[in-house]
């Protein structure tokens, strides 16, 4: 009894069409896409094709296996060329959804960074509020003495209403 239940996946159903993993495909184009652009695919294929013309132009007749217009060889290259384009616009093709997902996570994580500097600018703003509001040490410095000021200021000289230094007033 098979389920079509949407939260779980389909088992592997045996049909006429051969399966094969789409995943272990893509990794294997990759490889071969990486490989075919490096100066090592270059050096190989030279080596190869020279050898080929060399063997089929100077070897003796007898062992000649692919004559003058190297029918073979052309047959070979087309042949690689045409396994070598599909396999890198594959790899390509993978490459660039790695890109748009990837360009998805930064644009999130960008709007996310936004997000947050602008709860941080509007924190630092309240917090600036808030300071304009109490007094800073100038200001009380300031105050304290022009308090002391007008204690002096008293009439003889001696403190508010005339106390003495440290002596209570007896009424």
């Amino acid at each position: 009894m098979t389920t079509d239940r949407l939260d779980q996946p389909r088992g592997v159903r045996r049909g006429i069409r051969p399966h094969y993993d789409a995943e272990a495909l893509g990794r294997f184009s990759e490889r071969f896409a990486r490989f075919l652009g490096t100066a090592r695919f270059l050096a190989y294929m030279t080596v190869f094709i020279t050898v080929w013309l060399l063997w089929n132009s100077v070897a003796p007749d007898g062992l000649i296996f692919d004559p003058y217009p190297f029918i073979f060889l052309t047959l070979l290259l087309s042949l690689q060329a045409s396994y070598a384009a599909p396999l890198i616009l594959l790899a390509q093709n993978r490459q660039a959804d790695r890109d748009r997902v990837q360009g998805e996570q930064d644009r999130t994580a960008g709007e996310r960074n936004q997000a947050e500097v602008e709860y941080l600018t509007r924190e630092i703003a309240g917090l600036r509020m808030g300071l304009g509001e109490l007094a800073t040490r100038d200001y009380l410095r300031s105050e304290l003495e022009r308090l002391i000021e007008e204690v002096g200021a008293s009439p003889d000289g001696r403190g508010p209403q005339g106390a003495g230094s440290g002596e209570a007033q007896k009424p």
